[in-house]
């Protein structure tokens, strides 16, 4: 530590910020790379199929799910359909937009597992007008 040593502490500094995972994932934007909604809050997609997803411990029963293949970047996900007969509105080969269900670093929720998405609109008409009989599904 001398008194010309200024250019030798900032280059240590720049050095030693790769240390942290914290800078490494937002410099290289590693969160965006690895999201298959490439960092966009929500995202089209194609019903590929109907399923149903056991939950996690201690939990029972089965929660319904149906496969999105992305259009954006052609990546399939799993996405959870919210409240009780959701799943019947929905049939394979319709559009449906895809947003995050907000868990702990956009993870899944309590006891969903590898399920981070949940389907928000189908053909463009919301989910719950649809579920609930306010709206009529458009034929595509």
């Amino acid at each position: 530590m001398g008194e010309f040593n200024g250019r030798k502490m900032l280059q240590q500094r720049k050095k030693k910020k790769w240390m942290k995972t914290k800078y490494k994932t937002r410099a290289l934007r590693l969160i965006e790379k690895k999201d298959p909604l490439g960092g966009a809050p929500q995202a089209k997609g194609i019903v590929i199929k109907k399923t149903g997803v056991e939950q996690k411990q201690p939990h029972s029963g089965i929660i319904k799910v149906v496969r999105v293949q992305l259009l954006k970047n052609g990546k399939t996900i799993s996405a959870f359909t919210p409240k009780s007969g959701a799943i019947n509105v929905i049939n394979e080969h319709d559009e449906v937009t895809v947003e995050g269900l907000g868990g702990s670093q956009r993870g899944p929720i309590g006891s969903m597992p590898g399920i981070k998405w949940k389907v928000s609109k189908v053909n463009g008409i919301a989910l719950e007008s649809l579920r609930t009989g306010k709206a009529k599904k458009q034929a595509r």
